[in-house]
């Protein structure tokens, strides 16, 4: 089991700035903090998802600025859509661009990864994306990746049978270390490639700002999908 630092709790911030305004007041139909997100476990759909308790609930953990984010909750209004992020402006950056787009069927949840199992209960989600993680490229950092045999069962656990994992990294290292951990989870890996953009499935993957950056310095793009079977 790795360690993790504890994320600060909003409420103890000592010089709210205007990201934490906007959680707690103007987008908090929208944003929640750490405070309020385990109060869901197990009823996203009923509560949050009332419309249309029917939804899939798919996930991105780790939005940073949002674009995929927002892309994927316009091209599947059918589908409530969740993101996960620690830092304030990313979060309240991403529920904006998502809301800019008329998306309403999506919110933001302010919560470390790692305790995933205390915001969404057995088979309650369905797909998640992970895209370019902290590659933690110091071997006395690895403990610190995202990608561990533990969050992996985590993940599996929460997610309904059939439903996919996408993992995107520009570090091979991280990749080769994260698919030696796919290979022994309770997964199975349904497609991977070392490069992306050279591969069949580059026109079904959305462009994301750091890919952008990456392809355009010739960096190949890392991706697998797994399912829950």
């Amino acid at each position: 089991m790795r360690s993790h630092k504890k994320i600060t709790k909003t409420a103890d911030v000592p010089k709210p700035n205007k990201y934490i305004d906007a959680l707690l007041n103007e987008l908090s139909d929208y944003a929640f903090d750490e405070s309020r997100v385990p109060g869901f476990k197990g009823r996203w759909r009923e509560e949050v998802f009332a419309e249309s308790n029917s939804y899939p609930i798919d996930l991105e953990i780790g939005t940073g600025n949002g674009y995929h984010f927002a892309h994927r909750a316009k091209a599947h209004p059918e589908r409530g859509f969740l993101g996960m992020e620690i830092k304030y402006k990313p979060l309240i950056q991403s529920i904006k661009r998502a809301l800019n787009d008329d998306s309403t069927h999506c919110r933001m949840l302010r919560f470390h990864a790692n305790e995933i199992e205390s915001v969404f209960s057995n088979e309650e989600i369905d797909n998640v994306f992970i895209h370019f993680p902290d590659p933690w490229p110091k071997k006395r950092h690895f403990k610190n990746r995202l990608i561990q045999e533990d969050f992996l069962d985590k993940i599996f656990a929460i997610q309904r049978e059939g439903s996919f994992l996408e993992f995107k990294t520009d570090s091979y290292s991280y990749f080769e270390w994260a698919m030696e951990r796919f290979e022994k989870s309770k997964y199975k890996i349904d497609y991977q490639t070392e490069d992306l953009h050279a591969s069949s499935e580059v026109d079904h993957s959305f462009l994301t700002h750091f890919e952008k950056i990456f392809v355009s310095k010739g960096i190949p793009i890392n991706y697998v999908r797994l399912v829950k079977i």
